[in-house]
């Protein structure tokens, strides 16, 4: 399941699910603009999993949930807690962050 944040609830998607994958993201960030299509085509492979982009500078509240320093990062939690995040512009490190989440 893909989804944009429209709002700053990303700790509730955490809370609610066993696993959330986010892509911490900005309007004017390139790198996220590249890996948006390979953070959806990963969602669309997993649709049991919540896949989120989270406007890292509209969202204060979900920014603080992962130690975002560069954009794109990437971030998996399980059972509500942070796990693990790689901060990325590249396909593989993300496959990387999702099986060793997805198989933990």
């Amino acid at each position: 399941m893909f989804q944009e944040l429209d709002s700053d609830n990303l700790a509730d998607i955490v809370k609610d699910n066993d696993m959330v994958v986010v892509q911490y993201s900005a309007t004017w960030c390139g790198n996220c603009k590249i890996m948006k299509p390979k953070f959806k085509k990963l969602a669309s492979e997993n649709e049991k999993i919540p896949f989120v982009i989270a406007d890292a500078e509209r969202f204060p509240q979900s920014r603080q949930l992962a130690n975002v320093n560069n954009l794109p990062t990437f971030a998996a939690f399980k059972g509500g807690k942070l796990v693990n995040q790689v901060q990325t512009n590249k396909f593989d490190p993300l496959i990387d962050l999702f099986n060793e989440v997805a198989h933990n």
